[in-house]
């Protein structure tokens, strides 16, 4: 096959011990899955989950310095479980839905809160507050074991050392079977797919120079800082 333009690499995550790559088709993240983090946010109460998507080459990778992004003065951490499928299909029943998934790690929902805050307010998708460049750093993967619990285990991140949110895993309203379920009625999943399971409460500002350290029990940690702000390049 010839592409008339050079063809993009593909998105990847890393492995856990290995330098091999997870290839990435697809990320999608859970809104309100912690009900404390659904108070803090304004909203109560057990809801179905719903869906946004980030794109696949927005993942960073552990120990990466992120330039503050454009277009925010209010930029938010989130950090979550994150599940990697290796085979998908459609209507998946959550009891088998645990033979779908390859690995996990955790990951954090970069957020623009000014642009979410913006489009909430005006009816419209959440694109520009969630779907920009470097908006999804990933820890490496970890193999999934049949000890490893994605149910319950601590859930943290920390802005240089101090804690700001931290949880369990089972706080979340709706756990990761359920969730690939739920999401597999509307969309036919495929192997390549991530998910990132929903944020505790505890969402707050990152300012230029601070250092963030995040960790799922069980399953990996996460580092990164964030970099001086984010510069066009001139017009030629």
């Amino acid at each position: 096959m010839a592409f008339v333009i050079p063809a993009p690499s593909p998105p990847s995550v890393a492995v856990l011990g290995t330098s091999d790559r997870f290839p990435i088709r697809r990320i999608f993240c859970v809104g309100r899955n912690y009900a404390a983090h659904a108070e803090e946010m304004g909203h109560n109460g057990r809801e179905a989950p719903f869906f946004f998507c980030k794109p696949a080459d927005s993942v960073v990778d552990d120990g990466a310095v992120i330039p503050y992004p454009p277009d925010t003065h209010d930029l938010h951490h989130e950090v979550e479980l994150v599940i990697a499928l290796k085979s998908g299909g459609a209507a998946i029943p959550a009891e088998r839905a645990r033979g779908h998934i390859w690995g996990a790690a955790v990951g954090v929902d970069l957020t623009r809160r000014d642009r979410q805050a913006e489009a909430k307010a005006k009816g419209r998708p959440w694109a520009f507050g969630k779907a920009f460049d470097r908006s999804a750093p990933i820890g490496p993967l970890r193999l999934l074991e049949p000890s490893m619990a994605l149910g319950a285990g601590r859930i943290a991140l920390s802005v240089n050392g101090t804690v700001r949110q931290e949880a369990d895993l089972a706080e979340m309203i709706w756990a990761a079977p359920d969730i690939i379920a739920q999401l597999s009625r509307s969309i036919a999943l495929a192997p390549g797919d991530l998910i990132m399971t929903g944020t505790p409460a505890g969402v707050g500002p990152l300012s230029v120079g601070d250092h963030v350290a995040c960790a799922v029990a069980g399953v990996g940690d996460l580092t990164f800082s964030v970099g001086p702000k984010f510069q066009r390049a001139p017009s030629a």
